[in-house]
């Protein structure tokens, strides 16, 4: 059972009336793995996690969610979900969400339960506050504590950052990667790049129902050459690798040139999200 998958997506499908939402695609999250799914408005993002969460059925093909086919009641108890625009009633303190959300869920975890996942979200010192009066942070790392209540292997997680601070989302993030290391597994779909970027081993992007690239963000990015910063300004060599650079600093050097930084030039994940979005 370890190594099965914390959800897998084979030939997936999905067609309202006309429209064909998902069109074939394939995606695996492993045990552990923290994955982004970006793309733009309508790539078919949000129904591939209705479907995962068992919300919505898939026209043709198939989801598991740890082994189990979506929808099942393994599969929903192998999940933690949080949507976009979640809203927990303002007069609730934060131990009464959670309380209401492990009936809901039929967990048995208790106080003690609430007490770890309030710690581990950084809210130990707000089970009695009410949720009004908390930061937007603070109430997404409370949605964050509620998804993983029952300790689901698997969080399919929608937006957890787009309405955050900087310092809002470093703590999400920073909870993300401890989440990583207790081998929970994280589908993050997020129209931020650069938070993607930094916390996700993987990154898959959507665009009209379909996978058009994969991989990590390494792997995604390329060489765009080499830039020297020298005494004389800046110079290029767009055509150049990483294994040129010294000889390029050697000849700048030989040619009288003061070197004060040489960087090695990478297109962002940025450059490749509008590439694999934008119709040839």
């Amino acid at each position: 059972m370890s190594d099965t998958a914390a959800v897998a997506a084979t030939a997936l499908y999905k067609r309202y009336g006309s429209v064909t939402a998902l069109a074939g695609v394939e995606l695996t999250v492993r045990r552990g793995e923290l994955v982004g799914l970006i793309g733009p408005n309508g790539a078919g993002k949000t129904t591939l996690v209705k479907i995962a969460c068992g919300l919505t059925r898939a026209s043709a093909g198939t989801v598991t969610v740890c082994g189990h086919r979506a929808g099942t009641a393994p599969a929903r108890a192998a999940l933690g979900y949080l949507a976009e625009l979640f809203r927990f009633p303002g007069w609730c303190t934060g131990a009464e969400v959670l309380a209401l959300h492990q009936r809901l869920a039929r967990s048995t975890g208790g106080a003690s339960e609430r007490d770890e996942l309030l710690e581990l979200v950084g809210l130990s010192d707000a089970g009695e506050r009410r949720v009004e009066t908390m930061s937007k942070g603070m109430q997404q790392r409370l949605g964050i504590a509620q998804a993983l209540i029952g300790a689901p292997p698997l969080l399919l997680l929608d937006e957890p950052t787009s309405a955050l601070d900087p310092a809002g989302r470093r703590a999400v993030r920073e909870l993300l990667e401890e989440l990583r290391t207790r081998g929970v597994a994280v589908l993050l779909n997020s129209h931020l790049l650069s938070e993607i970027e930094l916390v996700c081993d993987r990154v898959v992007i959507l665009s009209g129902g379909r996978v058009t690239a994969a991989g990590r963000p390494s792997e995604l990015t390329r060489a765009g050459g080499i830039e020297v910063h020298t005494a004389a300004g800046l110079r290029r060599f767009p055509t150049a690798t990483r294994e040129d650079a010294p000889a390029i600093v050697a000849s700048l050097v030989g040619e009288g040139q003061q070197i004060y930084e040489v960087r090695v030039v990478r297109s962002t994940l940025e450059d490749v999200y509008l590439e694999a979005v934008t119709p040839e």
